[in-house]
């Protein structure tokens, strides 16, 4: 079994005093190709358009101080000569899935984001020494879903990322917990870790294709002196069950169900 799948996603974002604008529209291609009756090996590529602009009237430079204040109508001696920029962006990965059984599902990955290496800069020409090509960023992936027991599925799983000699691990898993014997209604748990950073505990809710999952980032780096340990939170909702467990004869790539 063989088959495509097509994507897409627009990503719009402001932040800063600049008033910084970015806008990325990314489309997206992947093929997956079964092997054998367990196995399914997937390429995807994922290529996008960036704008990104910058409000320079907001902006003070040091030149500008003027002993207590920074004051925008004093002359300064940056000049910013290009605040709209325009870049190309190309991401590849793959992934293999292997489910030999319908309580075990494995899966591993990895990808290259930026390998264009597209040009950042708000400037023509960039000083001395200095690269304003995106680097590129490395990640890799694995996880699992197991199924240890009837109203029992277990989901660890592991995230590695390297960019510019910047890295991030992360570890951990997620347990569901089926309260009607038939999958319509789970409870979620979970405690994930991102070295050197924070830890991050999880929990959550399904109730019959909804599901529902709220996690907390728990700085314990030395940033905790300036956050006074409040992270971020992430909250998701989900609607599962748009593909039939069965096409045709053929099955499918499928992860431990509580459903029969």
């Amino acid at each position: 079994m063989a088959g495509w799948g097509w994507g897409g996603a627009i990503l719009k974002d402001d932040a800063g005093a600049g008033v910084l604008t970015s806008t990325e529209v990314y489309g997206s291609v992947a093929y997956h190709q079964m092997v054998g009756y367990s196995s399914l090996i997937t390429l995807g590529f994922n290529a996008g358009y960036i704008n990104k602009r910058i409000n320079t009237t907001s902006l003070k430079f040091p030149d500008q101080f003027d002993g207590k204040f920074f004051d925008n109508s004093l002359p300064t001696s940056v000049v910013i000569d290009q605040p709209d920029v325009n870049f190309f962006d190309l991401q590849i990965g793959m992934n293999y899935a292997y489910f030999p059984t319908s309580n075990l599902y494995l899966n591993g990955g990895f990808s290259i984001q930026h390998i264009n290496r597209g040009r950042e800069s708000f400037f023509t020409t960039d000083p001395s020494g200095f690269d304003s090509r995106i680097p590129e960023r490395y990640i890799g992936f694995v996880n699992a879903s197991i199924k240890v027991l009837p109203y029992v599925i277990l989901n660890p799983g592991g995230y590695y990322t390297v960019d510019a000699g910047a890295q991030e691990l992360s570890l951990g898993l997620n347990a569901q917990y089926d309260l009607e014997d038939n999958g319509d209604q789970q409870v979620i748990g979970g405690l994930y870790c991102r070295f050197g950073d924070a830890v991050i505990p999880m929990i959550g809710f399904v109730y019959h294709n909804m599901r529902i999952t709220f996690t907390y980032d728990v700085t314990t780096s030395s940033l905790k002196n300036y956050d006074n340990g409040y992270g971020a939170f992430e909250f998701a909702l989900q609607q599962q069950g748009f593909y039939n467990q069965y096409n045709g004869d053929r099955r499918q790539s499928l992860c431990p169900s509580f459903k029969q």
